[in-house]
């Protein structure tokens, strides 16, 4: 405990530096921006970024993205509220009742307690962090080659298990991403490997390239093919502060929904969208009028909206602790490291100790700002809101082409990435999740490398994964997790979980 307390206090001395409370207000206000904006996510907005942090020191550059991370969990509940239009997949849940609440003319109350509940579920996230940082590292530093291989693949198939729609496709997501990784020269031999005689392959696919591809351009070809129709509200938001009483009786709410929220944000896969769904469910559960649910309930927005962001929150823990991302956004971050020469993985407290808890700290102190940008400036968010997707989208083209261009003066690395995100726009016209594609490409390389020293050590006995307890156990994990979800029931209760309309 005074260990934790000792590292808190050097992650704050990093983190309330000049210059790294200026990324966490930018980080914190471009977060809540592309959150508020219909269309444009914290995942192609990283994706974008994600040339600018090579130039930047990178405990600034984590804690701007991570600011950018959790911001957008703020910013998209503005948007369900108030427009109905759920900036986040996370804030689905919020628009239900949400938005009903702003019908009469309770919008203050409803963006009120979701930015208090977000507040309080953040500084508890922040807290499950810094407490599990030691431990998990330490168990982390118990694995060998063959541990680590079964860890990346009993995360890819909770990857699986909790994506969105098709597990088949989400699999063949999963596969796609771990061959494109493959793409290049072998990192053994120095082979080329399904290159075509393309010089621009042979170096293998840039990760910007590809996030920028398919997240960054994929974005912008979808939002053109399906505009969306932005009913912004007219009426007075009314008070945004709630009274004691107001608080007093969405307490339970809140707690509840940063217990459930701080637990499934941890699980590699979805878990963090899986939080304010399972929040929602809880609340209706035990509520003494279920039937009033959809009809502006406001513990139906205080519970999931601080489910969603101690998810969030605490879905940094894998990724810091043990170098696993558990969702899109997380396997962008792994990439923000690797550009910055920083390996994910236990040994990133050891050989990093101000970079981890300064990035720590910096959650705590980004909450706090969150909930200064987000009510005051309530009035200038619902004013970009009425700004046109059509004026929004040449200034990303060209933000993200002089990002791609400046990584490399390649021309070719701009034209990979149009193709690329051609091919997002036809998986999300197909029904394909692409965030499972974006993990199965960060993990690939990893799994290939963990793969061969494994089978070096054992001389190439694939019995060294079966051997070794936590290896069999990490694998019997995943299994279970893959059998339990091909169940007709359970299958059935899944794509109910994941229906957004």
């Amino acid at each position: 405990m005074i260990e934790t307390i000792e590292h808190l206090g050097l992650g704050l001395s990093v983190a309330f530096t000049l210059q790294n409370v200026f990324f966490c207000f930018l980080g914190c206000l471009i977060g809540t921006l592309v959150g508020v904006l219909p269309g444009v996510g914290p995942v192609a907005t990283i994706s974008i970024l994600l040339p600018v942090t090579l130039s930047l020191d990178p405990t600034g550059a984590l804690i701007m993205l991570a600011g950018i991370y959790y911001g957008a969990q703020y910013g998209g509940s503005t948007t369900a509220i108030l427009v109905n239009i759920p900036g986040e997949a996370t804030a689905v849940v919020t628009a239900i009742d949400g938005h009903e609440m702003a019908k009469k003319g309770q919008a203050g109350l409803a963006l009120g307690l979701a930015a208090i509940g977000s507040f309080i579920a953040g500084t508890f996230a922040t807290i499950v962090i810094a407490a599990l940082a030691t431990p998990m590292t330490k168990l982390g530093l118990l694995f060998g080659p063959a541990e680590y291989f079964s860890l990346m693949i009993m995360g890819l198939v909770l990857a699986v298990v909790l994506a969105h729609g098709s597990l088949v496709k989400a699999l063949a997501m999963i596969v796609a991403g771990v061959l494109l990784s493959c793409v290049g020269a072998d990192m053994e031999t120095g082979r080329e490997r399904m290159t075509f005689g393309l010089p621009m392959l042979i170096d293998g696919i840039e990760f910007v390239v590809l996030a920028m591809g398919i997240f960054g351009f994929g974005e912008i070809f979808k939002n053109l093919a399906d505009p969306e129709k932005r009913d912004v509200m007219r009426g007075k938001i009314g008070r945004l502060l709630p009274t004691f009483g107001e608080l007093r009786q969405n307490l339970g709410a809140i707690l509840r929904g940063t217990g459930l929220g701080s637990i499934l944000g941890v699980l590699p896969g979805n878990g963090a969208i899986l939080a304010p769904f399972a929040s929602y469910a809880l609340e209706k559960r035990i509520s003494d009028r279920p039937q009033d649910f959809g009809k502006g309930v406001p513990q139906a927005v205080a519970g999931p909206e601080s489910a969603n962001n101690a998810g969030a929150q605490t879905s940094f823990i894998p990724l810091l602790t043990l170098g696993l991302p558990p969702n899109a956004v997380m396997a962008l971050m792994v990439g923000a490291m690797m550009i910055q020469g920083i390996v994910p993985g236990p040994q990133v407290i050891e050989n990093s100790p101000d970079l981890f808890w300064g990035l720590v700290a910096s959650m705590w102190i980004g909450n706090l700002m969150l909930v200064v940008i987000n009510l005051p400036l309530i009035g200038v968010w619902v004013k970009l809101l009425k700004v046109p997707y059509r004026l929004l989208f040449p200034a990303i083209v060209a933000f993200c082409c002089i990002g791609l261009f400046s990584i490399s003066n390649d021309p070719a690395q701009v034209m990979m990435a149009g193709v690329l995100g051609l091919l997002g726009f036809a998986l999300y016209k197909l029904q394909f999740e692409a965030a499972p594609l974006a993990l199965g490409f960060v993990l690939g390389r990893l799994l290939e490398e963990k793969l061969r020293q494994a089978l070096i050590i054992s001389d190439g006995s694939m019995t060294t994964f079966l051997t070794s307890p936590l290896s069999l156990g990490l694998l019997l994990v995943g299994a279970v997790a893959l059998i339990i979800a091909v169940l007709p029931s359970i299958r059935r209760s899944r794509d109910e979980i994941f229906v957004e309309d």
